[in-house]
């Protein structure tokens, strides 16, 4: 399928789907992938510069996804009850991301929003905590003293959670390896906090991502899928998403050790569209958070990680969005979603 045929189909995509040759998934098992903000962050970013008002729902719907991450307008009972029965009216499914509380006071706010988001249908909840260590952070000290915050924080949140039934995810998000949030969320020992499995995020940390998954997969409650293309640059790696099937994560293998798990995971999609990260491995300030005793990354890893950017070059250049305006960026952005629709449901049959 060329650039013209997927940007011309744009506007019609239901139909589109519904033609095309796919892997079908079996009578009563609809396609569970789903969309994030993330995915149209060009979408919303021209929005707030005061252009027409992006509705995500709406989006998601017409592009052939089964469901949402976003929250109701508000707490309101009356918001909220007519939020529900949009999405359900959509037959969508929906992940809400709550404020978690950082202190008590904080408490009663969090249980008002995990109340109402149940009451608007919420299948889960979502957290991306952290930022890039290797960016935010210029020491070791100032990195553990966020992460203990990270962990207080969702033990403080844990009891509302597990009064109300729902489900935390917490996204790999670049600030913590597999193994550290691993051996928290097992210490914690809580049924409703887990993980949000992120397909390509370690990759920036130095993790195989099928080392990723083995270590995460105990823990995940739902996913953010996408493919991921690397590339050299002089202080280390390009680490970029690309359309699904143009990088070098095994996704069928993924899908199918995630599907094992239950039969019933969630996927997103999380197709970031935007310049390739920087990942500054040659640098001193990348290995700056790290520490033998607490958090270590060996030097295996590293080479492990080189060797995947040295094997798998990109198949196309990367996706970059500097240098070009606005509506070229959206239509950049909507192509690469549509391909990742378009290929998800041939192959993964989501």
């Amino acid at each position: 399928m060329t650039r013209r045929n997927i940007l011309a189909l744009a506007g019609s995509v239901p139909a589109w789907l519904a033609s095309i040759s796919t892997t079908s998934p079996a009578p009563g098992n609809p396609p569970r992938m789903g969309g994030t903000p993330t995915a149209f962050a060009l979408r919303m970013r021209a929005s707030r510069g005061g252009g027409q008002p992006f509705d995500m729902i709406e989006h998601c719907h017409n592009i052939g996804l089964a469901g949402v991450q976003t929250n109701p307008p508000s707490t309101d009972p009356d918001a909220i009850k007519k939020f529900r029965a949009r999405i359900e009216g959509y037959n969508m499914y929906l992940v809400c991301d709550p404020r978690l509380p950082h202190k008590k006071s904080d408490m009663d706010a969090f249980e008002t929003q995990v109340r109402a988001y149940k009451e608007a249908g919420a299948s889960a909840f979502h957290a991306a905590m952290t930022g890039r260590r290797y960016e935010e952070f210029d020491s070791f000290g100032p990195w553990k003293t966020m992460f203990e915050g990270v962990k207080a924080s969702v033990e403080l949140a844990e009891p509302v959670l597990r009064k109300y039934q729902m489900r935390l995810g917490l996204e790999n998000h670049k600030g913590y390896r597999a193994a550290e949030q691993a051996d928290w969320l097992k210490r914690l020992g809580s049924e409703y906090v887990g993980a949000c499995f992120d397909f390509g995020n370690n990759i920036s940390l130095c993790e195989d991502p099928m080392d990723t998954l083995r270590t995460l997969l105990p823990h995940a409650f739902f996913c953010h899928i996408k493919d991921m293309a690397l590339e050299d640059y002089e202080d280390g790696f390009l680490l970029s998403e690309v359309p699904m099937g143009e990088g070098m994560l095994d996704l069928k293998e993924m899908v199918r050790l995630l599907r094992q798990k239950d039969p019933n995971m969630i996927f997103e999609l999380e197709m970031i569209t935007r310049d390739p990260l920087k990942v500054p491995v040659y640098t001193t300030k990348y290995w700056a958070t790290f520490d033998d005793s607490y958090s270590p990354l060996p030097g295996r890893d590293l080479a492990k990680t080189l060797a995947l950017v040295r094997k798998n070059q990109p198949k196309a250049p990367l996706p970059r969005i500097t240098g070009l305006s606005s509506e070229a960026q959206i239509k950049l952005e909507d192509e690469c979603n549509l391909k990742c629709v378009a290929w998800a449901r041939t192959h993964l049959a989501l």
